[in-house]
């Protein structure tokens, strides 16, 4: 088995809020607490931030269109178990495409703010932990009310049969 927390665009900046830095960084301590990995889909903005979700667990990122850091790829693949993983901060216009390319069955993704957990007709899934710093709604539905924006990351497990559990968490920022 293995667990993964997944975030996206942190958008931290050396010069931010210490508190709001410390709080976001207890909240995902909580959340991460029994991760085996991070998986960040870019927009970290500055170093020090990934070096601080390192010491929560091993980090994998990628880098976003506002990243300040050097050595970190657009796009990374990796494998968990029967599955084949790929990392990218803003989804290209043929998502089915890079899929098949790449041989992926799960594509996370980051740069819409929103969380997304959504299986493709392709049978793949897409993940998008949306941001749990500026968290943006999803679109209004007819008939529902008001979607509200909320800071959220994702947790995604893989058990010894390969079976999937994806949780959006809510952050209290």
């Amino acid at each position: 088995m293995v667990k993964f927390g997944i975030i996206s665009d942190t958008h931290i900046r050396k010069n931010d809020d210490k508190t709001k830095i410390k709080h976001l960084l207890e909240q995902l301590n909580q959340a991460f607490k029994d991760v085996d990995e991070i998986i960040h889909a870019g927009d970290v903005c500055d170093e020090f931030f990934l070096e601080e979700l390192k010491k929560i667990a091993p980090t994998k990122c990628v880098k976003g269109n506002l990243d300040n850091i050097t050595d970190l790829e657009d796009f990374i693949v990796f494998s968990a178990g029967k599955y084949n993983i790929g990392v990218i901060h803003d989804l290209p216009e043929n998502v089915e495409s890079l899929f098949k390319e790449n041989n992926l069955h799960i594509l996370i993704s980051g740069h819409t703010h929103q969380p997304i957990i959504q299986g493709t007709p392709y049978k793949t899934l897409l993940i998008n932990p949306g941001s749990p710093t500026k968290p943006k709604p999803p679109p209004q539905k007819r008939g529902f009310d008001k979607p509200v924006a909320r800071p959220s990351v994702i947790t995604l497990k893989i058990d010894e049969e390969g079976l999937l559990t994806t949780f959006i968490i809510n952050l209290k920022i």
